[in-house]
């Protein structure tokens, strides 16, 4: 990696680090240390979620016209205030600003670190870039979870203000960080974006022609929507009153999913690098199967309270070795498929659609609480239908965009991103 990079992972790290003191613990602080109840903590998630979705739609136009740098420090500072007030904050109200704040600040910053990646990398260099910056993530969220746990005591509200004020402190460091980096003013780096002026701009109608931007945008909405938008909503209360899970088992189980994570992860980039994208999701899909066929084990009762632990916790992990594959495969391919001058453009529309899958995640509850056969059908289906649009997917994709390790080869540098640049043109099925 190039000083560059190194200074974008870095930051990216010691962000993760400190939103992991807080995200396990706001349900808590909402309900019981401000004794706001269950419906104001739901709000503050809705809140935070809503910062998100308002934001998105106008990140990606300022980054391709500003730049990424003004936009990290800029939503830094953002979620830093966010987060010092939400901290501070004793009210409903107060808190839903806070949250409004704090989830824009957040979701901004993913397409513009996104996009600074991009403009520090080659397609061939670009998986494992973001496969890094997926471990450094939740090595990050992991180790700041562990800490918080032990300084959090919902008996005295100050140790709460401590955490929000321990993540406020690493935005601004984040800030700081980024504000040192020397990135040039379009991507200088040989092969870094597909180069084809008559792609440059053209906004959200012109990606909404791009047939394969908008099949992998359909796929990352099913990804989001299978896997993260039910960790902490439909799996769980399925866990809990299906497969009769206790708390502790449920953190053991996402202890898993991140240790699989961290373990896994360059193992598997190993593995996947030199494939072909589209199927690499598509095994995915296959595994994520698997992962639901095994919690609907746990929710049988036919076997003992151990094994339904068992089966739960592996659930989780499969679901981290899943999210390692993806890592260095789907925010690569947003980036390759991208023009030149839409690259924000382009990761802002998939952190919304992210966004979007995370808000409608809860929808999985009352199904995964009241009809578990139901809901594990459901997302048997939902993974199978995951392998089925990427390989659907796969078709709409030149090679080199498929499977860039195909450019290593290539004898002249300026020759693949032309050729993939011009599939970035809507195309006819």
């Amino acid at each position: 990696m190039g000083a560059a990079m190194r200074r974008i992972q870095a930051g990216n790290a010691l962000t993760a680090f400190g939103i992991g003191f807080t995200v396990p613990f706001l349900y808590i602080y909402v309900a019981q240390v401000r004794n706001l109840g269950s419906m104001a903590a739901t709000s503050a998630f809705v809140a935070f979620a809503l910062g998100a979705l308002v934001a998105l739609p106008f990140t990606g136009r300022i980054i391709d016209r500003r730049g990424p740098v003004p936009v990290v420090m800029g939503a830094a500072v953002a979620a830093s205030l966010g987060a010092l007030s939400l901290g501070l904050s004793t009210g409903l109200v107060p808190i839903l600003l806070s949250a409004l704040a704090l989830g824009a600040g957040q979701a901004v910053m993913q397409p513009a670190l996104a996009t600074m990646i991009v403009w520090c990398s080659t397609p061939s260099t670009r998986t494992r870039a973001f496969a890094l910056q997926f471990f450094m993530q939740n090595l990050g969220l992991g180790i700041g979870g562990l800490i918080g746990g032990q300084i959090v005591d919902v008996a005295h509200p100050g140790s709460f203000t401590l955490l929000f004020g321990i993540e406020a402190v690493m935005f601004l460091v984040l800030a700081g960080v980024i504000v040192t980096v020397r990135m040039p003013h379009a991507p200088s780096i040989k092969d870094a974006v597909p180069r084809d002026p008559s792609q440059a701009g053209g906004g959200w109608k012109r990606m909404l022609r791009h047939q394969a931007m908008v099949k992998l945008l359909v796929l990352g909405f099913v990804v989001f929507f299978a896997c993260y938008g039910q960790f902490e909503s439909g799996l769980a209360a399925f866990g809990t009153e299906a497969a009769g899970i206790s708390p502790s088992t449920l953190g053991f189980a996402l202890a898993a999913n991140t240790g699989a994570i961290v373990v896994a992860q360059f193992v598997v980039l190993r593995l996947v690098e030199k494939r072909r994208r589209s199927r690499v999701i598509a095994l995915v899909g296959l595994i994520w199967t698997g992962a639901w066929l095994i919690a609907g084990f746990s929710g049988l009762g036919h076997g003992s309270a151990v094994m339904a632990a068992a089966a739960f916790v592996t659930t989780y992990a499969l679901f981290g070795i899943g999210e390692a594959m993806l890592s260095p495969t789907l925010a690569p391919l947003v980036a390759d498929l991208a023009p030149e001058g839409s690259v924000g453009q382009y990761n802002s529309a998939f952190a919304l659609v992210k966004q979007m899958a995370l808000a409608l995640g809860p929808l999985g509850v009352p199904l995964g609480a009241g009809v578990p056969t139901l809901y594990i059908g459901v997302f048997v289906v939902v993974s199978l239908g995951i392998a089925w649009l990427a390989l659907r997917l796969g078709r709409q994709l030149t090679p080199a965009q498929d499977n860039p390790s195909l450019l290593k080869g290539a004898p002249s540098a300026p020759a693949a991103p032309v050729a993939v640049a011009k599939t970035a043109e809507p195309a006819s099925v």
